[in-house]
């Protein structure tokens, strides 16, 4: 789950990370008042979406006047922003962060990442503060430095050294505030089970103190029970409708850009579907994982999400029965015909548990545009080649 800028601000403050004092507005009326109780004579409109890019995309801009707070915000809410992480197709804004102005001498990158390879949080930062992250790590690899953190042992001075003798760092005080303001970020990270938390840029004022000028966070799913004040402030206006319906029904659902769709079991089996998919020839239209507990609900469910997706021109259905059961995929597909307008070739290979059961629930279904697929391959291949046809 992802927050808002200004929410991940509540998160800083709450920690002690210092940042600008702001106050989120859905009006230019509203914006306009937060600027007046800001005070002073300099204020940044902010769009707030889930995405990053927004100065670049016209999402960010410097008031230097009450007039101008109320133009800017009039021409930001409601603009569709187009960012290099929103894709094409762009997020509308719905709300506005009116922010203090700031001294900045310097511009800096800090975040706090789960690096899988490592099995534990990794510490980023780089003095290439205001770029793309993305940008640096593939110009300049060098200019960015990672500090693993071992959760068992913690945050500890070694690491706070490791990070200011590499960003250059070396006035004392300077480097006793910088270890602080990163010991709190990983604090946060670690109590509020985060996935991710990016600050960029991260500044350094004329006196010398840090301040967290953007923040960007994100949260595993699976633990947002422990933190139900972290859960409140989820925004659904920014997150994929036919995702959000599939997790209802215990579905790991991702929108793509290709032509066929797929519903199999397994993060890993889903993987390897749709490589195989892109290796024959093919573009997945989708990530599903209909987990080990599906049934013949969630199965039907699951392609009338994929068959919202008009590019759709053919399913495969892969499934390696273990804890779920091939001939509770066979009765779903039989269920969902019954459903849903299932009008594109579906290509399907059932393997595992109960799939001679499965193999005879379909064939004595007697419906035309079912096609039976020996294994991965030639299920990928059926369904590229159904797709082309269509």
């Amino acid at each position: 789950m992802n927050i808002h800028e200004y929410q991940a601000k509540q998160i800083f403050a709450k920690y002690g990370v210092p940042t600008p004092r702001g106050i989120v507005a859905n009006t230019p009326q509203q914006a306009v008042a937060a600027a007046h109780e800001l005070g002073g004579n300099i204020w940044v409109v902010k769009a707030q979406i889930h995405a990053g890019g927004r100065g670049l995309g016209g999402g960010v801009k410097l008031a230097k006047s009450i007039e101008e707070v109320e133009q800017l915000a009039s021409e930001i809410l409601h603009m569709t922003l187009v960012t290099h992480q929103t894709g094409p197709e762009g997020k509308v804004v719905n709300k506005v962060y009116i922010e203090e102005g700031a001294d900045i001498q310097d511009e800096l990158y800090l975040g706090v990442v789960l690096d899988r390879a490592k099995e534990m949080p990794v510490i980023m930062a780089s003095t290439e503060g205001g770029m793309e992250i993305e940008k640096v790590a593939e110009e300049s690899p060098d200019k960015i430095v990672k500090i693993p953190v071992d959760p068992a042992v913690g945050f500890q001075g070694f690491h706070g050294r490791e990070l200011v003798f590499g960003l250059g760092i070396h006035d004392k005080n300077e480097q006793k505030k910088f270890i602080d303001f990163a010991s709190r970020l990983y604090k946060l990270y670690m109590e509020n089970d985060a996935e991710l938390i990016e600050i960029n840029p991260l500044i350094k004022t004329g006196a010398g103190d840090f301040m967290a000028l953007d923040g960007k966070m994100g949260f595993d799913d699976s633990a947002l029970g422990r933190h139900p004040d972290i859960e409140d402030m989820r925004d659904i206006t920014e997150e994929d409708p036919d995702e959000r319906e599939a997790s209802k029904y215990g579905l790991s659902y991702v929108s793509l850009d290709g032509e066929i769709g797929c519903m199999v079991n397994g993060a890993g089996l889903a993987m390897g579907t749709m490589d195989t998919i892109n290796y024959m020839g093919g573009t997945p239209a989708n990530f599903l994982d209909v987990g080990g507990k599906a049934n013949a609900e969630t199965v039907a469910k699951g392609f009338e999400i994929i068959l919202k997706n008009k590019k759709v021109k053919a399913i495969f259905v892969n499934i390696f029965g273990g804890i779920v059961r091939c001939d509770r995929i066979a009765n779903g597909i039989l269920e969902a015909t019954k459903m849903t307008d299932v009008h594109v070739p579906v290509i399907v290979r059932l393997d595992g548990t109960n799939a001679p059961e499965a193999a005879e629930i379909l064939n004595n279904a007697g419906i035309s545009n079912v096609i039976a697929a020996t294994d991965l391959a030639d299920g990928a291949a059926k369904a590229v080649e159904a797709a082309k046809k269509a």
